[in-house]
């Protein structure tokens, strides 16, 4: 086994990645603090070609140093906007035809290994704040809401970590990879 060199992985370019062909997802990100973890999410969502990410309230946007030592230029590559609140943001892509899904812990959660995406519809997911999670307003204009199941001590995952987690299983269920 040789561990496989950057020039040998067949990255696109900024310019092929922005042409490229995205999976319809947006990822709504609903007052983040931690800037590591906003970019951690702009790599991830390049790593998955999302449509674009929705950055809200108190996220911080690019350019930002913080965001950039995890987002490693993910912030070239991946759309964004700012949305000065989730609840308008979340009306916005409802209006546009997407289905948004929490991904928060709430009585009616269905369980991540449970959810298989609808192939045809274009899908935004929200991610809460580290400590609050989704705003009770922002939940009550969703669609419903996944859950990702854990087994140990705590109870919730890091956003970032969450992000991966969601996003690799909704394009292995839909059959992106």
């Amino acid at each position: 086994m040789k561990k496989t060199k950057n020039s040998e992985l067949n990255r696109l370019s900024v310019e092929a990645f922005k042409e490229a062909r995205k999976n319809q997802f947006v990822v709504v990100l609903d007052n983040i603090r931690s800037m590591n973890n906003i970019g951690s999410v702009f790599r991830t969502s390049d790593a998955f070609r999302v449509e674009k990410l929705v950055l809200c309230g108190i996220t911080a946007t690019p350019p930002h140093r913080e965001i950039h030592k995890s987002a490693l230029g993910a912030t070239e590559s991946v759309s964004w906007e700012y949305a000065e609140t989730t609840k308008q943001a979340v009306a916005g892509l409802k209006e546009n035809g997407y289905i948004v899904v929490a991904i928060e812990q709430t009585d009616t959660s269905i369980n991540l290994k449970d959810y298989y995406p609808p192939v045809s519809e274009k899908i935004a997911l929200v991610f809460g704040n580290e400590i609050n999670g989704i705003d009770e307003d922002v939940l009550d204009l969703c669609d419903f809401s996944v859950e990702i199941p854990q087994f140990g001590t705590k109870h919730s995952f890091n956003i970032s970590v969450s992000a991966g987690i969601i996003l690799w299983d909704m394009v292995t269920k839909l059959g992106k990879i």
